[in-house]
């Protein structure tokens, strides 16, 4: 019998409840793990990985008692005084090599391929200038054949090589990020030969070793050219004595048209400098890391696999056994852990082990243990409202919340601005990518996506997608007094919009995809019926009425008037205040006797005061004025002047000119 007061003695299912969760949480820990493992492999993972190197390996870096060479740069300074094209002469640089070698120079490596012979005097000078002290730039080239890939060495030309002079490869592997981040594998490199020259021991780095720089560009003592040229009047004395020089160009742009791309590259301190490192300086950061094997090394695949599941099962055992305010407080210091800890291994190791899979892994376990409960409930209210949001804009889904009885069927007689806007060139595309459905449905989407986006940033409500053309309005549901103003403005938006967008397309395919969109947008302003139509099973907030017809007609005109936009008569009053309109003509309206003006947009309201525009304004009414009375010297006279005024408007005048040219023959024709 038990006492009174006496705690009970601990029971079985208790002590395996609290258990559970510990046993829960590793497993979670193992299954994060095994996701997380297999993305140290992919693209993406490896570039945040190197991003990540980048970061880390600025952060108080190693570094060489004394910089390992002294760099003779090829810079805007050197051109201006030497006043030559590229390529200088060989004798010029004969002359260097002598200057330096007198100043004490203990190698000099040129950074510059000799490949070719130039003249005979020059080479020779050349030649007689270099030496055993003396390394020359060879290159690598690899050639893409059918058969397979072809490597070929380009050497300096065998004078230079018979004199004595060794040649180095200066060839790099970029990342896929075109970072230069890598150790030259290959055993000849320029900078290996110039330590060998200077009779130091080099240790070939492991494959995948990774560069250390030790700053950013001029971080190295660095000279220019004319200046090594005649150190006695431009340098310090001593300067050169016992030093290895390098010399190459070191240009913010190409030294000639025909030359290429200057000889820099992105290292890890372009990310905060947004500067690249000149390829000499690079072999010089190459030299010091062989010299006193700065090189990083990255971790193999099987040891980060091995350091993530153990990040994973610490997790796992610190989430505990429901997520609180610790929880938060343990993932942080994993993660800053983590992180430190990556650093320290490459400041004092040399050794990189990319946090990124070991952080992943960490948060995955938190983030899973904190939402397991919540997720699938979460997840469906989520889906829900994305779902309603594809239907509704924004601020119906709001007033809809508010009064629910507005989704009775019915409407109301507002005053509305309406907007068409379809896309010229998606046809021809669409015939192109018959066969391949996926990619033409995400191009769509990414079209649809800019143009929603420009209607969506001035308040509009888009009522439908018809294949890739647009609906949308203003004033419905919610008031907005300035309608015609923000449907002129989504109109521009969207022009703007499929431009950086055909930009985007041109630099993701290379240029593959030859296509470039335009839009044809169709505004007009006036009565609608707007509310929801439909049946009692399936309705939609949309509009009716003379309105709409006009506005989709406007659309179908501005390919013919060779505009983007075409304004209905009331539009273009209402946004007189803000925007500079030119009438382009008028046109019959079904169900109406008179002709209707149809304006577009030229300017901002703040250029109206400008002479051209001024002028134009002017011009265009007697330039229609000829058109209609058949005038066709008098209108090709003033078509002309327009143009200049306006260069926008080119196509129109063109147009309306041969449409004018179409109308002759059949006049004539009439007429006899």
């Amino acid at each position: 019998m038990e006492r009174d007061g006496a705690a009970p003695p601990p029971r079985g299912p208790k002590v395996r409840d609290a258990a559970a969760p510990r046993w829960r949480n590793l497993a979670i820990g193992g299954l994060a793990a095994a996701l997380v493992a297999p993305l140290l492999f992919t693209q993406p993972v490896r570039l945040l990985e190197a991003r990540l190197f980048d970061i880390l390996s600025t952060i108080e870096p190693a570094r060489p008692p004394q910089p390992g060479a002294v760099i003779v740069t090829i810079d805007e300074p050197s051109f201006q005084e030497i006043g030559q094209r590229w390529p200088w002469p060989r004798s010029l640089h004969a002359e260097l090599v002598g200057k330096l070698r007198a100043a004490g120079a203990r190698v000099i490596g040129l950074d510059i391929i000799f490949a070719e012979p130039s003249t005979e005097a020059a080479d020779g000078a050349l030649a007689a200038a270099v030496g055993a002290d003396t390394v020359l730039a060879a290159d690598v080239v690899t050639t893409q054949l059918d058969q397979g890939v072809q490597t070929t060495r380009v050497n300096p030309i065998d004078p230079l090589l018979d004199a004595g002079a060794a040649p180095g490869v200066t060839a790099v592997a970029l990342d896929p990020d075109a970072y230069l981040r890598r150790m030259p594998e290959t055993a000849e490199g320029f900078a290996a030969e110039i330590l060998r020259r200077a009779g130091e021991p080099v240790a070939a780095p492991p494959p995948g070793a990774l560069i250390q720089y030790f700053g950013p560009p001029r971080s190295y003592p660095t000279v220019s050219y004319y200046q090594a040229l005649d150190p006695d009047a431009f340098l310090p004395p001593g300067r050169f004595k016992d030093q290895i020089v390098l010399v190459g160009l070191s240009l913010q742009a190409p030294p000639s048209a025909g030359s290429g791309s200057p000889d820099t590259f992105p290292t890890p301190y372009t990310l905060a400098t947004e500067t690249l490192t000149a390829g000499v300086e690079v072999q010089a950061t190459v030299l010091d890391n062989l010299r006193h094997g700065l090189f990083v090394v990255p971790l193999s695949a099987p040891a980060m696999a091995g350091i993530v599941l153990a990040a994973a099962l610490l997790a796992g055992g610190l989430a505990g056994r429901r997520t609180t305010w610790r929880s938060a407080v343990a993932a942080a210091a994993s993660v800053a852990v983590l992180v430190g800890g990556a650093w320290l291994l490459l400041r004092y190791g040399r050794l990189w082990a990319p946090p990124a899979g070991p952080v992943a892994a960490v948060l995955t376990v938190f983030g899973a243990r904190a939402g397991l409960d919540f997720a699938a409930e979460r997840r469906l209210r989520r889906q829900v409202s994305e779902a309603f949001s594809r239907y509704l804009s924004p601020d119906l889904v709001a007033e809809l919340a508010r009064d629910p009885s507005s989704l009775r069927l019915g409407g109301e007689r507002r005053n509305l601005t309406v907007l068409f806007c379809d896309v010229r060139g998606f046809t021809t595309l669409s015939e192109r990518l018959k066969n391949e459905p996926e990619q033409l449905t995400a191009l769509i989407n990414r079209l649809l996506d800019a143009l929603s986006g420009a209607v969506m940033a001035e308040g509009g409500t888009i009522d439908k997608y018809m294949g890739d053309c647009v609906m949308a309005f203003w004033n419905a549901p919610l008031p907005a007094p300035d309608h015609a103003e923000r449907a002129a403005r989504a109109a521009l938006g969207m022009i703007a919009a499929v431009e950086r967008l055909n930009e985007e397309l041109r630099e993701e395919s290379g240029g593959a995809i030859e296509a470039r969109f335009a839009v044809g947008v169709g505004i007009n302003t006036g009565d609608c019926v707007v509310g929801n139509v439909g049946s009692r099973w399936r309705y939609d907030y949309s509009v009716l009425g003379d309105t709409v017809n006009h506005a989709s007609r406007l659309e179908g005109l501005s390919k013919e008037y060779g505009v983007s936009v075409i304004l209905g008569p009331e539009t273009a009053e209402r946004i007189r205040e803000h925007h500079v309109t030119v009438e382009l003509d008028r046109v019959a309206v079904r169900g109406k006797t008179e002709a209707t003006p149809i304006h577009t947009i030229v300017a901002p309201a703040a250029r109206r005061a400008e002479p051209a525009l001024a002028e134009l304004a002017g011009l265009q009414p007697r330039f229609l004025a000829s058109l209609h009375a058949g005038s066709r010297m008098e209108a090709m006279a003033l078509a002309d002047v327009c143009r200049r005024l306006e260069p926008s408007l080119a196509g129109y005048y063109d147009k309306m000119l041969a449409r004018l040219d179409d109308a002759a023959p059949e006049a004539r024709r009439l007429a006899s």
